[in-house]
């Protein structure tokens, strides 16, 4: 007799835990692609901002994510769910917010991830040019990278953990590499001014923050991977404090490193460096200068890499919040479903690898795009819009989670002490929510544009408008569907008290 056994599942097992405190770290770590901070961001914070303390913006930065991290982990403790702060703002604010703040979640990383995408084909449609001559169109790059991406998805998570496990150390070895030749080699002499706090709180001190939160996006997302960790209660609260001061620390040394190499008096001049000088050029004509073509090469190869890194860990995160709305009928069922063998949100990873090639192609077509003869530049464009997109929902996500862990404490203290519970919450809240006005605020600056346009409204809107709806789609079924609604934000788990939190009507009572 010949037994069938199902592909997929509702339902995840134990043979699924599988992550451990540094394979979630390097996901987290993953997500924020360090060399791209550094060669990226960084050089771009510094042009933009002309602000010398870009270092120490993110010691600050990572010390008010720290602060948020103490609620956080107190949370986790009790909330395991893969739809992660999904789960934690229904659990704490009340359900409708929560599918608000689900849809917020999916928004934003899709928005990081793709922005990604834009980059990723650009670096390597640039690298290929300049080492051959063939000119390649952006996009083409792209679409093959998105089904490289999906086929981790849909594998075991552990696979892709160990493949971001080597190319984050690989990372971690090429910026080493340049900031001990930058320390070594500093332009204008050795100095510490842009290690001090003096130095940051300056005119511009909004534009650093908002240009630095984005390097740590993606150190919230340990919670997606609870269902797949060995021991969630211990190995979430340690990766993210873990992957925050790693990464806080190493973003701080490195852009300290970066303005000693370039000169702190030329790096934050206006008229000091060309605009061909500008971002990227800042980093490798360094590495051109004092370690030769063959590491510029080799930093231009784990460049690429560090994104793909990033584009991993995003496309995990999308899929894994798809596959908790799905289980818990807020969204179509068969996205709440994973491989057997796997545990991997396989739905959930086709759904997200669909909406990139959608966004990629129209993009492409929109921005003509589609002729290589028109170069891989349009879609700077692309990486600048959806990135900072991406950054200014997150931010408002982790503000709404703050709120989340006092009001999910607040019923029921759980033995929670008062400053992990109330006291680091409401800090984090404030500090995350200040960032957040920072961010609206230098939103112009953020997109490179001279004054608001049309889009400086449009793109805001594209993530507020759907959560907003998202809310109103949870009071709906709250009332035609009880069932569905008592669901939203427990996973497979029947809440204890469905009405604890959210005013469900009396009526739904008997349906408990």
């Amino acid at each position: 007799m010949v037994t069938f056994t199902p592909t997929t599942s509702t339902t995840r097992t134990a043979e699924h835990r599988r992550l451990g405190v540094f394979a979630v770290a390097f996901m987290i770590i993953a997500a924020s692609a360090p060399l791209t901070v550094l060669a990226g961001g960084v050089t771009s914070a510094y042009a933009v901002t002309h602000v010398d303390g870009i270092p120490f913006g993110y010691i600050v930065l990572a010390v008010a994510l720290g602060i948020f991290a103490i609620g956080y982990a107190a949370m986790s403790r009790f909330v395991t769910n893969a739809g992660a702060f999904y789960a934690y703002v229904a659990q704490g604010i009340g359900r409708p917010t929560g599918v608000g703040a689900s849809v917020l979640a999916f928004l934003s990383y899709n928005a990081m991830q793709i922005g990604i995408y834009g980059m990723l084909g650009f670096q390597i449609s640039s690298f290929i040019e300049s080492k051959t001559g063939w000119v390649t169109p952006w996009w083409v790059w792209v679409i093959l990278t998105i089904v490289l991406v999906g086929v981790l998805g849909v594998h075991r998570v552990d696979l892709s953990a160990k493949v971001l496990g080597v190319l984050v150390a690989l990372e971690f070895v090429a910026v080493i590499v340049f900031d001990l030749f930058a320390f070594g080699n500093p332009a204008e002499g050795f100095t510490a001014a842009p290690i001090t706090p003096s130095a940051l709180f300056v005119p511009g001190v909004g534009a650093v923050l908002a240009f630095g939160i984005a390097a740590f996006m993606g150190f919230e997302s340990a919670a997606i991977y609870g269902e797949e960790s060995k021991d969630p209660k211990r190995t979430i609260p340690r990766a993210t404090f873990l992957a925050v001061g790693v990464s806080g620390l190493f973003y701080a040394l490195s852009s300290w490193a970066l303005a000693l190499a370039v000169g702190p008096g030329k790096i934050t001049d206006p008229a000091g460096i060309s605009p061909e000088e500008a971002g990227p050029p800042l980093f490798f004509n360094f590495v051109a200068e004092h370690l030769g073509v063959i590491w510029v090469d080799v930093m231009s190869i784990l460049f690429i890499t560090s994104l793909f890194a990033a584009l991993v860990s995003f496309h995990n995160a999308v899929a894994r919040y798809a596959f908790s709305l799905g289980r818990e009928g807020v969204l179509p069922r068969v996205l709440g479903t994973v491989r057997t063998k796997s545990g991997a949100p396989w739905a959930g990873s086709l759904l997200q690898s669909a909406i990139a090639v959608l966004v990629i192609v129209g993009f492409a077509i929109g921005e003509q795009g589609w002729n290589p003869e028109n170069g891989p530049y349009p879609v700077i464009t692309l990486f600048t819009w959806l990135t900072n997109l991406g950054a200014f929902g997150l931010v408002l996500l982790l503000v709404l989670v703050s709120v989340a862990v006092i009001g999910f404490f607040r019923r029921d203290q759980r033995e929670v002490g008062a400053g992990s519970r109330l006291v680091a919450p409401i800090i984090s809240f404030v500090a995350l929510a200040i960032v957040w006005v920072l961010i609206l605020l230098n939103w112009d600056v953020l997109l490179g544009q001279a004054e608001s346009t049309p889009t400086t409204f449009i793109l805001p809107a594209v993530l507020l408008v759907p959560s907003a709806l998202a809310v109103v789609w949870a009071l709906w079924l709250r009332r035609a569907r009880p069932e569905v609604y008592r669901q939203i934000g427990h996973g497979t788990e029947l809440p204890e008290n469905p009405h604890l939190g959210d005013p469900v009507v009396e009526a739904t009572r008997g349906n408990q």
